[in-house]
């Protein structure tokens, strides 16, 4: 397989498709309503934290395996454990996550479609979140579009289709975040949104804070299922993976923190709760382009941004899903486009038709759906777990092993992992991910 791997053009190319891999819905539609929901600047304080000390080893390490083992994550464990050992089973639980993360978000990227149509074609009066959510036509349309167009995107192969394509939505979506967080600070609620959202209040910040942190840093990088493994596998040597990881959690970051500052503002002007949950984007930028002078263009302006951020992420994981089911089956991209499509609508339907009014189906407390179940199962299990797995396999001698991953990581021109780092990478990342994921376990809302 290795030879006739596919590359990607450009280191820019890389890193923008890295960075759309990241940048998504988990920065423009979940970073916000989390941040509200968790009090506002002391979230963020505490997500910088766990970007900075848990997503940037993590992200380093997932490349080298990657970049190392030339395969996705179904075979690249094969390829560097030591014979009898198991760590190749965390690529099928990778497998597993991506389908999982697809199940719910290519729903989101329906909803935000629609949205991006109506205000197109002048029919502001959109129906709030909750009516549109459980509109089952609504639902299953705007999904499939989502899920068509990815997969079309994706049969152009890798420099033809997904990364061209990813190139010049990442740098449109740049631009246009840019010009909306501008005109926010021109609002009367700016000061007052700006202090909720950027000075932090540590009386509220608790365990319960620290876990949606770090299960918000693990899902907007995309890390620990294997997503950042697929693109270090399509790298050439020439560049290091730490400075590569900085790059990418760079525009990652930049891109979350400004989706905070084009919101934040829009709620207290237009008095709209920021604790409103998955409903806030729809909801809060409804209203507000509702209030503006040229509001059905600002909105349109906004909602193709966020159809940008939620297709980038949308094309990077139907690849890596494409990438690892062509790795077992040795199907032609073309072949697996199409089976993968279906396979993936299919799977989306239970959220598009899970919620109440349509098929009612509450896994948890009441009041939850199938969102919250996929949601669950990706964000609470399977990113933290992934990601402790790669730091006890990257920084042990019973796994990879220290100097196997930085001679890998190391390779090439920028940062380099030092050797201070070492603890960190070996003892500091699997202690703190293994003790808050089993934090949240305990103190889940069940």
């Amino acid at each position: 397989m290795e030879a006739n791997r596919e590359r990607l053009g450009s280191r820019l190319g890389f890193i923008l498709l890295s960075a759309g891999c990241a940048i998504g819905c988990g920065n423009v539609w979940k970073f916000p309503w989390m941040c509200g929901q968790y009090g506002g600047g002391g979230f963020v304080l505490i997500y910088v934290i766990c970007l900075l000390l848990l997503g940037l080893p993590v992200m380093t390490m997932e490349f080298a395996v990657g970049r190392a083992a030339q395969a996705s994550p179904l075979h690249m464990y094969q390829k560097l454990e030591k014979k009898g050992q198991k760590w190749h089973l965390h690529g099928y639980a990778a497998l597993i996550g991506n389908i999982a993360l697809m199940a719910f978000y290519t729903v989101v990227t329906g909803w935000i479609i629609y949205y991006f149509v109506r205000y197109l074609t002048g029919r502001t009066d959109v129906p709030g979140f909750i009516s549109m959510a459980t509109t089952a036509s609504i639902n299953v349309t705007y999904m499939g579009i989502a899920v068509f167009l990815s997969f079309v995107v994706l049969c152009f192969g890798l420099q033809g289709g997904l990364e061209r394509v990813t190139k010049y939505m990442m740098v449109a979506l740049l631009v246009l975040m840019l010009v909306l967080s501008v005109h926010s600070f021109t609002m009367s609620g700016a000061a007052e949104g700006l202090r909720f959202y950027l000075v932090p209040d540590f009386s509220k910040i608790d365990g319960s804070v620290i876990v949606g942190a770090m299960n918000q840093a693990f899902f907007t990088l995309s890390i620990g299922m294997g997503s950042m493994a697929i693109f270090g596998s399509y790298m050439g040597k020439d560049r290091s993976l730490l400075g590569e990881s900085v790059n990418v959690i760079a525009l990652d970051t930049f891109v979350a923190i400004v989706a905070g500052l084009i919101m934040f503002p829009a709620c207290f002007t237009y008095g709209v709760e920021v604790n409103a949950g998955p409903g806030l984007l729809f909801d809060t930028m409804a209203t507000v382009f509702n209030h503006m002078n040229g509001g059905r263009w600002w909105g349109t302006l906004f909602f193709l941004f966020m159809v940008f951020a939620a297709l980038s992420t949308v094309l990077a994981v139907c690849e890596n899903i494409l990438a690892m089911v062509r790795e077992m089956t040795g199907w032609s991209r073309p072949k697996g486009c199409l089976i993968c499509g279906i396979g993936v609508f299919c799977t989306a339907l239970t959220t598009a038709l899970g919620w109440p009014g349509i098929i009612p189906f509450e896994p948890f407390a009441e009041g939850s759906n199938f969102m919250d179940f996929w949601d669950f199962v990706v964000s609470t299990n399977i990113l933290p777990l992934g990601s402790f797995v790669f730091a006890l396999f990257c920084s042990n001698n019973f796994g990879w092993g220290w100097d196997n991953f930085v001679a890998e990581a190391n390779a090439g021109e920028g940062l380099k992992v030092q050797s201070w780092m070492k603890p960190i990478f070996r003892y500091f990342v699997p202690t703190v991910v293994l003790a808050l994921y089993i934090y949240g376990m305990v103190s889940f809302n069940w």
